[in-house]
């Protein structure tokens, strides 16, 4: 079983936003993909939100298209900005890239993104979405994995273990 964007959108529609705007927030962000050795590799990419769909797309015959194709497990980090403060928090996806083959979806996705050709194209089916924010003095980890409620975990600046929120 798969789960989209739009599913996440679904299943957290208070989460989902926020997630969304820090990532829109800015055109790059930074990949994790798994070299054939088993080491990770950070790279940049560019992302995209369209019909339903987190989408991935590479340069062809990129190292990280290379290594989505051998084992499409993946994490994705929201570019921080310019500066240390990070007012709207933090966001990562993790996943598994499939792969798009099907040349009209090919075509289509070229056309409304521009996306120049050749280009590999995935879609990110989710296993983990995180937001991170500041809350007072706390540093507060909303967790969405699929089928379960969102975990919401509180670090206070303190030696004291995390705390579930019992809101969440």
């Amino acid at each position: 079983m798969t789960t989209s964007w739009a599913d996440f959108e679904k299943a957290e529609p208070a989460l989902a936003p926020a997630v969304r705007a820090r990532f829109e927030q800015y055109r790059h962000h930074v990949l994790a993909t798994l070299r054939a050795d088993g080491a990770p590799r950070l790279t940049g990419l560019e992302t995209t939100f369209r019909s339903g769909g987190l989408w991935l797309g590479m340069m062809p015959n990129s190292r990280k298209a290379l290594d989505l194709r051998r084992d499409p497990r993946f994490a994705l980090y929201a570019n921080p900005g310019p500066d240390e403060t990070m007012p709207d928090g933090d966001a990562r996806i993790g996943g598994r890239a499939v792969e798009v083959t099907d040349p009209t979806v090919l075509a289509r996705f070229a056309e409304e993104a521009g996306a120049p050709e050749p280009f590999h194209l995935f879609h990110a089916d989710l296993t983990e979405v995180v937001r991170v924010t500041v809350e007072g003095d706390d540093l507060v980890l909303r967790t969405w994995r699929p089928g379960r409620p969102v975990r919401v975990l509180r670090r206070g600046t303190g030696d004291e273990p995390p705390r579930t929120d019992p809101t969440a």
